[in-house]
């Protein structure tokens, strides 16, 4: 049998959707063929992410910003305030479902969209763009839908499974509660649910310190950041993790 080389492209430069007056590169591959699932948990491991079936990784020019982060199931203790937040929507239900968009689910993304990334690449997406972002994968991926005791969808989770851990791809949520934290709530669920599934890492994509998006992900201790081909402790904010000017 002939085995091809993996092949890997890299996007023209664009403006960073974290960091003003930076310039975002990525490098990415395709996720296809019988190997797609090996191949995005070696990628997943060394800090890639995956959208559709694409996965990439930045590497942008005289930046280092973006940092993959994950956090040990087994070690994490959660903070005083995300005891507060999982005892506040300890009523809430998850539901683990497959990666099949419905109309409900677009409803909240729309709005959640308008809400809190104007502007962003998302906020015009369509019903049918939505629908292939949950369900065009090749990968072992399953959605969470978070519910309040009377039905009312209230946060979805679009989740991949890797071999030593859950990705959260993607979370939104209802932004009309300004008392609720669904988005913290969803982590630790995930995370109890990565523990029941006897897994040990829950993966969040980057962690990019300067940036009031990313910056809550360095909340969940102690979390592991990616450096030069290894995990490390994360610091939150840490000098050397700082954006390169």
């Amino acid at each position: 049998m002939q085995h091809h080389p993996q092949l890997f492209y890299t996007t023209a430069p664009a403006p960073c959707p974290y960091l003003p007056n930076r310039t975002e590169r990525k490098v990415l591959t395709e996720l296809t063929g019988r190997n797609a699932t090996a191949l995005h948990d070696r990628l997943a491991q060394a800090g890639f992410r995956r959208s559709h079936t694409i996965a990439y990784a930045p590497v942008c020019p005289a930046c280092r910003a973006c940092v993959p982060i994950r956090i040990p199931v087994s070690t994490f203790r959660p903070t005083r305030t995300q005891r507060r937040t999982r005892r506040r929507h300890e009523d809430l239900i998850g539901r683990v479902v497959p990666p099949v968009a419905t109309q409900e689910q677009y409803r909240l993304f729309v709005t959640y969209q308008a809400s809190r990334h104007t502007g962003g690449d998302m906020t015009h997406m369509s019903w049918t763009e939505y629908a292939d972002l949950i369900g065009n994968t090749p990968v072992d991926t399953f959605v969470v839908e978070f519910r309040q005791q009377d039905g009312t969808l209230v946060c979805v989770s679009l989740v991949d499974r890797m071999a030593d851990g859950l990705s959260a791809v993607y979370t939104f949520y209802d932004v009309t509660d300004l008392m609720a934290s669904w988005g913290t709530y969803s982590i630790l669920w995930l995370m109890d649910h990565a523990a029941a599934l006897g897994l040990p890492y829950l993966y969040l994509g980057y962690y990019v310190p300067g940036s009031r998006k990313m910056a809550y992900k360095a909340n969940f201790q102690p979390a592991e950041i990616l450096r030069d081909g290894e995990w490390l402790p994360c610091v939150p904010e840490q000098p050397s993790m700082l954006p390169s000017r």
